[in-house]
């Protein structure tokens, strides 16, 4: 099982406004703000940090179907480019990217090099970023699966005897995705 996140680090900067009061309590631990005020660029941490929680996320709801709103509850201890969630019981491993463009993380149950295949788009438009992203992951299992969804929206690949978790994920000019 995999979950994954991307954000276009461009896109972040022109939309939000992560320095308004109260931003950070809503959205991280004390612990993670101690990284993001001792950090060089407090800003790439503040996307580093959420990257991970959004892929955590992804990961846990694979594993306990849900659709909840709590990014404080998963906190992220971190490593150089890795870092360890814990939320509840559950514990994940995440790895993570930074490019001038963008950062990328990717969870997993166990310690594993990220994986995540990134696209640039030439369009702003969601609709044709999501569908572009999903014909790039069809082609890349050559077609022998097709994408599914459960009832709480979680995609799936299935060939019609067995499931694979996948992780999907666009923001910006930049998708990513992920096979676990």
């Amino acid at each position: 099982m995999v979950g994954n996140d991307i954000v276009d680090l461009m896109e972040a900067k022109n939309a939000s406004n992560w320095q308004r009061p109260r931003f950070l309590d809503k959205l991280f631990t004390e612990l993670e703000q101690n990284y993001i005020k001792k950090a060089k660029d407090p800003f790439l941490m503040v996307w580093r940090l959420w990257s991970i929680k959004e892929a955590s996320y992804k990961l846990y709801v694979q594993i306990y179907p849900s659709r909840f709103y709590d990014p404080r509850a998963f906190e992220c201890s971190l490593d150089e480019n890795s870092a360890i969630v814990k939320f509840k019981r559950f514990q994940c491993h995440v790895e993570t990217r930074l490019t001038p463009e963008f950062v990328i993380s990717e969870a997993r149950l166990t310690k594993q090099e990220l994986s995540s295949k990134i696209l640039k788009f030439n369009t702003s438009d969601q609709k044709v970023q999501s569908e572009e992203l999903k014909k790039r992951l069809l082609d890349d299992v050559g077609g022998v699966y097709q994408l599914e969804k459960n009832e709480i929206n979680i995609p799936t690949l299935y060939n019609g005897k067995e499931h694979l978790s996948i992780s999907l994920t666009h923001h910006g000019s930049y998708g990513a995705f992920a096979m676990g």
